[in-house]
């Protein structure tokens, strides 16, 4: 969260929800944690691994490789970038919200929710 914009709407989030109730792509995982060691916090990471994805936690869910044809599928109809389309792909794979600050997704079939309006 690193005291951003939007921080306290998404702490409200992981505080109201139960864990069993979100999952977070392994692309979205892996990314925080290369944005952290970025800025010389890697034990920033390994607070959130354990408080957001430790014991009972927050589930990692990723793609496999028979899936990367959809990536493409979506980014060439949606417009999307490789992130995008790997994030749209995985919440259509699990059936799941897309819950983002990213306007991007508000152009495709899912759309998106801000954290505010997790219900």
């Amino acid at each position: 969260m690193l005291d951003q914009e939007e921080a306290g709407s998404v702490r409200t989030l992981l505080s109201t929800k139960s864990p069993a109730d979100l999952a977070i792509s392994d692309l979205a995982f892996h990314s925080i944690g290369i944005i952290l060691y970025q800025k010389k916090s890697p034990r920033l990471f390994t607070d959130f691994v354990r408080d957001i994805l430790g014991e009972g936690g927050i589930a990692i869910i990723g793609l496999v490789p028979e899936d990367m044809n959809r990536i493409e599928e979506v980014a060439q109809t949606s417009g999307l970038d490789f992130d995008d389309s790997y994030q749209y792909v995985v919440a259509e794979k699990y059936d799941l919200t897309l819950v983002s600050f990213d306007a991007h997704f508000d152009s495709t079939e899912r759309k998106r929710i801000v954290p505010a309006d997790v219900k």
